[in-house]
């Protein structure tokens, strides 16, 4: 998922689709925007693991609030079932090329453009367009599984 721009409602439809679906865990490319939108995430069944968008001016905020569910910084690796993911909120293309380019990433988790965007290939590339449905009115996110990586977008 990605930017969720403090649309709590949204949120709130995501962490119940997640806990539905009884995933692994969930990923946000950015903008979660306020402090107050932790209290949502923290229903998950789930790890959350989540990075800073663009918007995310309230930096200190979010990371006291966010502390024991995940660090947040600009970038994040992550390993889930032998799966290497670069999560990056995408404010620079050229840098999300080249993170598609390096063969040490099965799946690059972008976001910033509120466009949903999959491409396959040596590495995946997944931006779930915006939970919050602000510039589409779509509400989205994207399931991926790790075994076969088949994806569903889901509409919220």
């Amino acid at each position: 998922m990605s930017d969720s721009h403090d649309n709590i409602e949204a949120i709130k439809k995501a962490v119940e689709y997640f806990n539905s679906e009884n995933v692994q865990a969930v990923i946000h490319a950015g903008d979660l925007i306020s402090p107050f939108t932790a209290r949502e995430f923290l229903k998950l069944k789930s790890p959350f693991l989540a990075i800073f968008g663009n918007n995310d001016g309230e930096r200190d905020g979010l990371r006291k609030v966010y502390q024991n569910m995940c660090y947040l910084d600009d970038f994040n690796e992550i390993s889930i079932d032998n799966l290497q993911f670069a999560v990056i909120h995408g404010t620079n293309p050229a840098l999300v090329e080249s993170l598609m380019g390096c063969s040490k990433y099965d799946v690059v988790v972008t976001g910033h453009t509120h466009q949903i965007e999959i491409r396959e290939g040596e590495t995946m590339l997944i931006n779930p367009g915006e939970t919050c449905g602000y510039l589409t009115g779509d509400k989205t996110v994207v399931l991926l599984d790790e075994d076969d990586l088949s994806h569903e977008v889901h509409y919220l």
